[in-house]
């Protein structure tokens, strides 16, 4: 498969999958290239700016990264779980666990219902949806298993 940039008569941009660039050349030979904005067949391919090419052997020399680079990356990921976990637990001391019911609290101090107060709990994604079409400020911070946990 290969991705290439299309631009309709209009000047409407995206992106189009095909198996190759006959693939590609055929469908708009045939008409059959759409624009999802305004649906117009008349499309064009840009140019994309980035291409790449897939090397013959899977990991070439020049691909390796150095000890010291791979040193360098796992201390900066190490650093970075160190910094999620405090926050987590930063989260889990100093606010107040509503579980489910996180959008319901959330909105009701948005709108002034309720007492601010610092909470926490859990959104499904059309709640988060809601939230951010309301203009309430959430942050999202991953929940780090602890030893001797079972979060199921």
């Amino acid at each position: 498969m290969i991705v290439f940039d299309l631009e309709c008569l209009n000047g409407h941009t995206f992106e189009g999958w095909f198996e190759d660039k006959k693939d590609l050349e055929n469908q708009m030979e045939q008409g059959i290239l759409q624009c999802p904005v305004c649906e117009t067949c008349s499309v064009v391919q840009k140019l994309h700016p980035i291409a790449i090419k897939k090397s013959s052997s899977s990991c070439s020399p020049a691909h390796v990264p150095s000890p010291q680079a791979r040193q360098a990356l796992r201390a900066s990921q190490e650093a970075m779980a160190e910094l999620t976990e405090k926050v987590a637990d930063y989260v889990e001391k100093n606010f107040e666990d509503v579980g489910s019911s996180f959008t319901k609290e959330a909105l009701k101090m948005h709108y002034g219902a309720a007492e601010h107060k610092n909470i926490r709990g859990t959104t499904t994604q059309e709640e988060e949806k809601v939230l951010s079409k309301e203009g309430v400020p959430v942050f999202k911070v991953p929940v780090i298993k602890k030893e001797n946990e079972d979060l199921n």
